[in-house]
Order: C-alpha cells, then sequence, then structure tokens
C-alpha cells in the first residue's frame, strides 16, 4: 500500500479519512471509561492565582467531582488547569481534550495520563464533549469557550443531542451577551422563549453542582457511578 505523503499541506483528501477515523476510534475508546462526566470551559489566558474565575473554576472542579462527575476541560492552562486540579482534589478523574495548534501549549499537569487525547481536529475533539458530558460549564473565555456554548445550545434546540444543563459561570462577564440576546435576538423571535431557557446563569458552585447532579438523577441512573 503506497503511504500519504509526509508533508501534511499535500495530504489527500481519501487518507485523511484515515486519521480522522483514528482520532474518533481513540477518543471513544477513552471516553467510553470516564464514565458520567461534566465538561467546563474558560480561557487558557495566564492569570494570578487568586484570580476570582481560577479559584471558582478549581472549586466548581471540586464540588462536581464530588459527586462522582469525572471533569473534561480542554486540556490547557488558565481556567481549564484549575477545574481539572480541583477534580484531582477531590479524587474525581481529570480529563484533558488537547488541540495541536500552531502555539502549541503543553497539557496542564492536572490531567490523569488515562485521560488526556491530543486531537488534530477541532469536529472530532468536539464530538467528545457532547457525547460524553452531562452538562456544561462556561467560564469567562473568548472565541473558543463561546464556540462552545453556541454549538451544545445548537445541538439541543435542534434535538441532535438530549438537553442537559448548560451553566454560565461569571454573571459580570456575560451580562452584556445575555442582555443582548434576550433584548434582540429572542425580543425578533429568533429563538424562542424555551431555547433562551436554556442558559442558566450561577456563580455558586455548591448550586451548580447540585443542579448538575438533580438533572442526571432524573435522567440516568447512578448505579455505574
Amino acid at each position: 500500500m503506497n503511504h500519504p505523503p509526509e508533508n501534511p499541506a499535500h495530504v489527500p483528501d481519501s487518507w485523511r479519512i484515515f486519521r480522522i477515523m483514528s482520532e474518533f476510534v481513540d477518543g471513544f475508546e477513552t471516553m467510553a471509561s470516564l464514565g458520567p462526566s461534566v465538561a467546563i470551559f474558560g480561557s487558557t489566558n495566564p492569570l494570578p492565582k487568586d484570580n476570582k474565575y481560577y479559584l471558582l473554576a478549581e472549586e466548581i472542579g471540586k464540588k462536581i467531582a464530588a459527586k462522582g462527575f469525572g471533569i473534561i476541560t480542554g486540556g490547557g492552562p488558565g481556567i481549564m488547569e484549575c477545574a481539572n486540579k480541583g477534580a484531582q482534589e477531590a479524587g474525581g478523574k481529570s480529563c484533558g481534550l488537547c488541540i495541536n495548534l500552531p502555539l502549541q501549549e503543553k497539557p496542564n499537569p492536572h490531567i490523569d495520563p488515562r485521560y488526556e487525547l491530543n486531537f488534530r481536529y477541532f469536529f472530532v475533539r468536539k464530538v467528545m464533549f457532547v457525547r460524553y458530558a452531562k452538562a456544561f460549564v462556561i467560564l469567562p473565555g473568548g472565541y473558543g469557550t463561546m464556540n462552545e456554548l453556541f454549538e451544545a445550545l445548537t445541538l439541543i434546540q435542534t434535538g441532535k443531542i438530549q438537553h442537559f444543563p448548560i451553566y454560565l459561570v461569571g454573571s459580570a462577564y456575560w451580562k452584556g451577551m445575555i442582555d443582548w440576546i434576550r433584548s434582540t435576538v429572542l425580543a425578533q423571535g429568533n429563538i424562542t422563549q424555551e431555547n433562551f431557557d436554556l442558559i442558566q446563569i450561577s456563580d455558586d458552585p455548591q448550586a451548580i453542582a447540585d443542579g448538575i447532579e438533580a438533572h442526571f438523577r432524573k435522567t440516568h441512573t447512578l448505579e455505574n457511578f
């Protein structure tokens, strides 16, 4: 069998299929052993360790992991690292779905090695988040964080995935966006009130963990926790 060219820019589309398939296979095999989990998103920017969002991410990761859920992040530094750290401090499973980028950042040190995955393709990585997470917790971040938020909202809105809780953390940070969605997008009929109500806003780690657990108990069994 002929092998694909070494230069990625010259890899034929037919060969890319095998790369994509291998990422899906590795992802499914690893994530299936993780059990019920929650995805936590946020900025990779370096901030002082006493930053309120860093502290919130760590506490949220800890509270959710204490409920028996694994914690999934994008595997990078910043808010994601704090969420993974909280999971480990609570004795929970800590997963990182890392992505290969031009400005490569090392996976954070609080990921369990058995649950560290590295992806070339964003869309494969996104499938892992929505397939295996039982809730999304969104802390302050940039385009990537918002991409994950609106991807999940779209999939729930269109019935492509089952409804799960979506929490925005950092009420002051998200206020302008939420006000605009309410006053413009909702007001002009581009989404329904039911669509708008998919988003929950809370800065209380315990309330978030309790809400996720309550929703899970309604729709799943905890027998295999």
